[in-house]
């Protein structure tokens, strides 16, 4: 074989084995959203970050994303620390603020919380036309008041416990508690990160106390609106979770109590297509599950 073949066939070789790098690898870009686009499905291994950027692959909108195994501490986030309206997250610090009182014996499970439900839309500038109930006294138990706001995400739930406590004691209580990146009074805003470290501190037993974490844990874990983040996982996954949404926003955010591991998973998300986004969070969740639960 001459000079001239010999060069030729390794210049040939050389291009195919740079293809192959490249294609077993796993060229990426990034979408509109941030997140990287999966050019090929192949892999040497794969990672969280993997996992993530091909369950988002394609999104379009603004999110917040933390995700933490809490057994082995992997970790991802993104945009972690950007302002999103909570939606009803704002129900996690209701709920917490209550739990405190209730230790602290200035709430009791007992107590009877009423108040007409004209009165709590001017207190709350609900507009009338957005307003769930008009007239009428609404009345609950502090414990029922409790359920029914996280359970089923009952608004008139947490206005009746937030016009007990006072919204100056609910902000005194997050930031005591370290959430400063989240706020009800002068702007009404919350971070994947304070979030995620809320349901942080509930895992560890310290928000308040160990049988206080616990028991808020118990009542998101009877969550009803699940086609976010349990939609896809198996039967009898526990997920204690909290949804939030209000005009373009979308979250979902809790722990999914797994046999690799338990984790937090928290998105937050600011769409023009809130219904489609909710759909991603079933996916991503999916996925998240499949990684910490397959890929071990």
């Amino acid at each position: 074989m001459g000079r001239k073949t010999t060069f030729a066939l390794l210049f040939i070789i050389g291009l195919l084995l740079a293809f192959a790098a490249g294609f077993f690898k796993g060229e990426t870009k990034k979408d509109q959203s941030g997140f990287k686009k999966q050019i090929t499905l192949f892999s040497k291994s794969t990672t969280l970050q993997e996992v993530v950027d091909k369950a988002m692959a394609g999104s379009s909108g603004r999110y917040g994303i933390v995700i933490k195994n809490l057994k082995t501490g992997e970790n991802f986030s993104f945009n972690e620390h950007q302002a999103f309206d909570p939606g009803s997250l704002y129900k996690l610090w209701v709920m917490a603020t209550a739990l405190q009182q209730i230790a602290d014996g200035l709430l009791h499970d007992d107590d009877i919380l009423s108040q007409d439900a004209a009165v709590l839309n001017e207190e709350f500038e609900i507009p009338a036309e957005d307003a769930e109930l008009t007239e009428g006294t609404i009345e609950m138990t502090v414990s029922d008041a409790l359920e029914q706001m996280i359970t089923i995400s009952h608004n008139y739930a947490a206005f009746l416990l937030s016009e007990k406590m006072k919204i100056s004691t609910i902000a005194k209580f997050m930031e005591d508690n370290g959430f400063h990146e989240s706020g009800l009074e002068s702007s009404l805003q919350t971070t994947a990160f304070d979030i995620a470290l809320f349901y942080e501190k509930l895992y560890q037993g310290q928000l308040i106390n160990p049988a206080s974490s616990q028991r808020m844990l118990d009542i998101l874990s009877k969550q009803t609106l699940n086609d976010g983040l349990p939609k896809y996982l198996p039967a009898n996954t526990r997920v204690a979770h909290k949804t939030g949404d209000i005009g373009y926003f979308k979250h979902d955010g809790g722990i999914i109590y797994s046999s690799q591991g338990d984790y937090i998973i928290v998105v937050l998300s600011e769409s023009d297509s809130p219904a489609s986004v909710q759909e991603r969070i079933a996916q991503l969740s999916k996925a998240v599950f499949d990684y910490f639960n397959q890929n071990r």
